[in-house]
């Protein structure tokens, strides 16, 4: 059933939202930016005009909503094609499945954002707290109440770089718009709808548990590593001590593994780094799952 030309922003938005039923929570808060600055734009230009006759003017080369809604969904998946990474071999039996993981990109960028998250937590949990601190402290003062709501724009900006680095590191598609807000509601109902939003604060949650999680990362990241590296590199450097290729300055006694362990003990450090990596695909996976409940605001 075809639905009636919409006569005001806000009814294109709606219909685009119907229209981008069931889609990615991230596409449909990009789509809705972008269609309310272009339409809001529009009607600037023509401020001589109603936004009935804007928006039916436009209608014929920003298209429908329905349009608009198709045009996103084969962009997304042109997209999505675009920056896919050409197509692994499929690996043959447990074993190749398992050692297969080093040939894909994906588990060494989940790596590093391991050990990227220390960093991150550090700052998001630093700007959080301190936000907190001095809001509430000078909330009793005039300047109090601009600060808290400035300290809330500086979350949801972060929110959405954050957004950037976890979908460049783990695959898992983030807005690349800023949540979708009404840019001609009175600005008293504008903070009203910010202090109102679910996303603003679950966007400030995330940033205050980044740093326990950002901690918990780094730590298996540098165990697993530590642990994988030392068990393989460690007997070789032995056994090249051994074979004589390899000399230690001084008069100081070497021990060591028996020659027969060599082979053994390196073969568990190659598992271990083998799951380290598969370890840190799956950590990947499951922070982008908690990084859209958190940081995506649902469209309802």
């Amino acid at each position: 059933m075809s639905r009636s030309a919409p006569r005001s922003v806000e009814q294109y938005l709606e219909q685009l939202k119907a229209a981008l039923a069931g889609e990615d929570p991230a596409l449909q808060q990009d789509a809705l930016y972008d269609a309310e600055e272009y339409l809001r734009a529009e009607i600037g230009q023509h401020p001589g005009k109603s936004e009935a006759d804007v928006l039916e003017l436009i209608a014929s080369t920003y298209g429908a909503p329905d349009e608009v809604a198709d045009a996103y969904r084969t962009t997304e998946a042109t997209v999505r094609a675009a920056l896919a990474t050409p197509p692994r071999r499929a690996p043959r039996g447990a074993l190749g499945k398992f050692f297969g993981v080093y040939s894909d990109w994906r588990s060494y960028a989940s790596l590093f954002f391991m050990f990227l998250s220390l960093v991150t937590g550090i700052i998001y949990f630093t700007v959080a707290v301190t936000g907190l601190a001095i809001s509430a402290g000078t909330m009793v003062l005039i300047i109090g109440f601009p600060f808290f709501l400035l300290f809330l724009g500086l979350v949801r900006a972060l929110a959405l770089a954050e957004g950037r680095i976890v979908e460049g590191l783990t695959g898992t598609r983030m807005p690349r718009r800023p949540a979708h807000a009404s840019t001609t509601a009175p600005w008293y109902q504008r903070i009203m709808d910010i202090l109102k939003d679910r996303h603003t604060w679950t966007a400030l949650l995330y940033m205050v548990l980044k740093l326990p999680i950002g901690i918990v990362y780094f730590t298996i990241a540098s165990a697993g590593l530590a642990i994988g590296l030392g068990l393989t590199v460690g007997p070789l450097l032995w056994a090249l001590y051994l074979a004589g290729w390899v000399t230690v300055s001084g008069d100081v006694r070497m021990d060591g593994l028996e020659p027969w362990a060599i082979p053994f003990v390196m073969i568990i450090g190659i598992c271990v780094l083998t799951l380290m990596l598969h370890l840190a695909k799956g950590v990947g996976r499951m922070h982008g799952h908690l990084a859209k409940a958190l940081l995506v605001r649902p469209v309802n």
